[in-house]
């Protein structure tokens, strides 16, 4: 019997220009946001405090940025780097343009920016990735570019 065991990409497999859809979405709720902020140690009060954050210019309280880019992150690890990444090797680029709140649905999506072969690690490649995340009306919540070496086909 063939057996199909879930991964990423092989380095090969990545091509510029491509952008890949993470699905399901993730509705973030308040126990998602105060767990994820109480445990970073995170005590701003624009995650935790209802009634202060209803005196703050969005009226209410935040998901916390972090969060919202580890599940960006994390969506896209199924379909693109499951077991095929060597390391993540840093951001360039991050930014949350518009807030998440508690009951919104995040998208993430994935745009394959560039690619090239390491120069110095052997059967290994660099590739850049854009991650968007949009909430359940489009509204773009944060982009982050960021750079893993994945292992090229064995």
């Amino acid at each position: 019997m063939r057996e199909v065991e879930q991964r990423g990409l092989y380095y090969e497999e990545f091509e510029s220009g491509v952008r890949y859809l993470h699905r399901p979405g993730r509705t973030v709720t308040e126990s998602d946001n105060v767990l994820f902020t109480t445990l970073t140690m995170n005590t701003q009060a624009l995650h935790l405090d209802a009634a202060w954050s209803q005196t703050q210019p969005f009226g209410q309280r935040l998901v916390n940025s972090m969060f919202t880019l580890s599940t960006m992150v994390g969506s896209s690890v199924a379909q693109l780097t499951q077991g095929t990444i060597v390391g993540n090797l840093g951001f360039t680029e991050v930014s949350f343009p518009h807030p998440l709140f508690h009951g919104d649905t995040l998208y993430t999506e994935t745009e394959v920016v560039e690619k090239r072969l390491s120069a110095s690690r052997p059967g290994q490649g660099i590739v850049t990735l854009r991650h968007t995340g949009k909430n359940q009306d489009g509204v773009v919540v944060g982009v982050a570019t960021r750079s893993v070496l994945v292992w090229c086909t064995p």
